[in-house]
């Protein structure tokens, strides 16, 4: 891709324009971001549930101004889901049009642009511009082998093949970004063809203008107390340890009760904001009442 194509003229630059969209990232991930757009090579990252993988893609979109396309997989999506599909209940309209005015349909009438509906991928490979479109394949890990086998195209050469219309390829690359929570191993093929980066759960002083920037109207010494709180509740022995997404939910639920300063009894009321099995809510509690989790650094 040429450098005029690039749409920040660095990484500090594109670091800028996600910071104006309340998205923080540190260098790793502003690396990797920067590249997928400045070369257009999709970008796979990886990391547990709720440390910002999906956020990172509508922050990408936001920032360039472009079109967000996400396809959300899951196990048996299908190809059409994902590419494209025809219009059957128009293509049968038309035959029986035809046939009400005693005129003939051939097959290469109804497989034509006029009939075809656009999903996701072909959509991507579509979009005008000349701002690129987002493309978010997420959670490609709960999808099967066949399905990641069918972005293999579309991943290494940006197009897409309708056997009735052609072979689509791209005129303005889309930035691609796929998410994984790592449930299962991907292909070694499919990572080949992506810049890959792990997204590790944030320090708590990160964490904390993270959530700063989603729950503004909090107080500060209720946000670094939470922040603090979820950092330690992770080092607990849970079924599904609490990511930034439920520290975020977290301070927003404490917020609209009028909390300013974290304490026991708060907590222990809210703990289904980052806890989400009866086992983890009672792992928790057992923590804080062994004060084996601090409730509040700050008092």
């Amino acid at each position: 891709m040429n450098v005029e194509t690039r749409l920040f003229a660095d990484r500090q630059a594109m670091t800028a324009a996600l910071d104006s969209v309340d998205y923080v990232v540190d260098e790793g991930l502003a690396t990797s971001l920067y590249l997928a757009q400045a070369i257009r090579q999709p970008l796979l990252l990886e990391g547990e549930p709720g440390v910002g993988k999906t956020t990172a893609a509508k922050a990408m979109a936001a920032a360039i101004g472009g079109p967000l396309l996400r396809l959300q997989c899951y196990e048996g999506i299908t190809a059409s889901e994902a590419l494209y599909e025809w219009n059957y209940a128009r293509q049968l309209l038309s035959i029986r049009l035809a046939e009400t005015g005693s005129t003939s349909v051939l097959e290469s009438d109804l497989f034509t642009e006029e009939f075809l509906l656009e999903r996701p991928l072909l959509k991507a490979v579509r979009h005008p511009g000349p701002v690129p479109a987002v493309l978010l394949i997420d959670e490609i890990d709960r999808a099967d082998d066949e399905f990641e086998a069918l972005l293999f195209e579309f991943l290494g050469e940006q197009s897409v093949s309708v056997p009735e219309l052609g072979t689509f390829t791209a005129t303005v690359d889309p930035v691609v970004i796929l998410t994984s929570n790592r449930s299962r191993e991907l292909h070694d093929a499919l990572k080949r063809r992506c810049l890959y980066h792990w997204i590790p759960f944030p320090s708590v002083e990160r964490a904390a203008e993270i959530v700063r920037r989603n729950v503004a109207e909090a107080a500060e010494p209720l946000v670094s107390a939470a922040t603090a709180f979820v950092r330690d509740a992770r080092r607990v022995d849970l079924d599904k340890v609490p990511g930034v997404a439920e520290a975020i939910d977290w301070v927003g639920a404490l917020h609209a009760l009028g909390v300013t300063h974290l304490e026991n009894a708060d907590v222990v009321a809210t703990l289904g904001a980052i806890a989400k099995t009866p086992d983890d809510i009672d792992a928790l509690t057992a923590a804080i009442a062994s004060e084996e989790l601090v409730v509040d650094h700050t008092t």
